[in-house]
């Protein structure tokens, strides 16, 4: 099977690069399955489950918003944090989405911010309870 190339960086660091059969990315609008050699494109990122098969097996991430480049076989990510499914702690991430729920918000930037903090704690949480 034709493989391609997944790149996922992070302001930090190059998170990871491996070759794979399949990747399924969280876009803004939904999900988008990528095999190998799909048609170019440029495509924003949702809060969410990254997916990529490997020999048999899938291994997941969670990425936080950023940007796809999809081109010649190579799967270019853009994104703010990348974090292996099974770091999630469920627990903690419910905390987290309980507070972000609560917080205060008194301007259009503060609920924003807050929408923002709650699509990313539930983002999460569903990436963590699907171990």
């Amino acid at each position: 099977m034709a493989e391609l190339k997944l790149i996922v960086v992070t302001p930090e660091e190059t998170a990871f690069e491996c070759q794979t059969t399949f990747v399924a990315l969280p876009m803004h609008d939904g999900e988008l399955g990528v095999a190998a050699s799909h048609a170019p494109m440029i495509g924003r990122l949702g809060y969410g489950e990254l997916r990529v098969k490997q020999g048999g097996g899938t291994t997941r991430y969670y990425i936080d918003g950023g940007f796809v480049q999809i081109a010649d076989n190579v799967v270019s990510v853009l994104t703010n944090r990348a974090v292996p499914a099974g770091k999630l702690d469920g627990s903690v991430l419910e905390e987290e989405l309980k507070s972000a729920i609560v917080a205060p918000a008194h301007s259009d930037e503060g609920l924003d911010a807050r929408e923002r903090a709650v699509s990313q704690a539930r983002a999460q949480l569903r990436v963590a309870r699907a171990k």
